[in-house]
């Protein structure tokens, strides 16, 4: 965390402009549009009753990779007081709308703080045994799919409120407040990831997308996925038959404690791997890209990560 605070002003710097550039709604309400439903939860509990929060995507079956944004969509982005995005290309159509007002749009996005946060050659050989230390938030490599990582998370919280501040400095302390609130969850949240890797750490999973990659990297859970079956999948094509028959012979094969599973990307290849892991007595654990109907982040992330700690117990 003290990496991520050190690079959350550059970051939010990269990609906001100054208070006096900021724009709100016709009616002067403060109005912050988020990518994603996941984003938009988060941008949601920092801003409480001051601010609008709207999420353009929140259909299960939307793909944030290859989402095109409509009209209406465009608009939204462009007239928000504040954009909150996930970036590093997961979001795309985001930075594609973003690019054609250069900066002119305050925006934060949480993969620069990610990607800022990443090791430094120096620390990259720190840690013991082999694993990154999420604790001081030490990646090995960068994921897109950061709204697994708790730490990026919070420093997310904010970086949306220091940007309403800027926006509405009237309710300033009440932002900075509902962000110290989201965060004291979210350490909650780590006591139970922390309890998996307690209980449970080097505890072998395999996955049908790399989506949770942050969660399995701070619970200390290995990932014996081969990396070409993950690749093909994350990029919708089918892996070589040498990649499919490794994956599936450590599923039923019983070499792994658990199978995560992405149910918003289901296909043959998927649907095959889980089959093979139920009737291994391989425990599946369900996870997804945005929330649930009527479901905040902190619900569902926990939720998440008490389902993988109940896993390895089951197996």
């Amino acid at each position: 965390m003290a990496l991520i605070g050190s690079a959350l002003t550059a970051a939010v710097a990269l990609t906001a402009c100054s208070s006096d550039e900021a724009v709100g709604t016709s009616d002067g309400q403060v109005s912050v549009v988020a990518s994603t439903n996941v984003w938009g939860s988060v941008a949601g509990a920092v801003a409480g009753e001051h601010a609008t929060v709207t999420a353009i995507i929140e259909e299960p079956s939307a793909d944030p990779h290859s989402f095109e944004a409509s009209p209406s969509d465009s608009a939204a982005i462009t007239e928000a007081s504040l954009v909150v995005y996930n970036g590093g290309g997961y979001d795309q159509f985001v930075d594609d709308v973003l690019g054609g007002r250069g900066s002119a749009i305050p925006a934060v996005d949480a993969f620069s703080l990610a990607e800022r946060a990443a090791d430094t050659p120096e620390e990259a050989g720190a840690d013991d045994g082999g694993h990154d230390d999420h604790s001081g938030h030490a990646h090995g490599s960068i994921n897109e799919h950061v709204w697994f990582d708790t730490a990026v998370v919070g420093a997310m919280a904010s970086a949306i409120a220091e940007q309403l501040a800027g926006i509405d400095p009237a309710n300033a302390a009440a932002y900075a407040a509902n962000a110290g609130t989201f965060r004291a969850q979210l350490a909650d949240v780590d006591t139970v990831i922390a309890s998996i890797a307690a209980a449970d750490g080097d505890a072998v999973i395999v996955q049908t997308e790399p989506i949770a990659h942050y969660l399995i990297e701070a619970a200390r859970l290995d990932n014996a996925t081969p990396a070409e079956f993950e690749r093909a999948m994350e990029n919708g094509t089918d892996p070589s038959p040498a990649a499919l028959a490794e994956t599936l012979a450590l599923v039923g094969d019983k070499r792994v404690r658990a199978l995560i599973y992405n149910v918003q990307t289901q296909d043959d290849v998927s649907q095959n791997l889980r089959a093979t892991a139920e009737e291994s007595g391989i425990p599946v654990v369900e996870v997804t890209e945005t929330l649930p109907e009527n479901t905040d982040y902190i619900t569902w992330i926990t939720a998440a990560a008490q389902s993988l700690g109940r896993a390895p117990q089951s197996s």
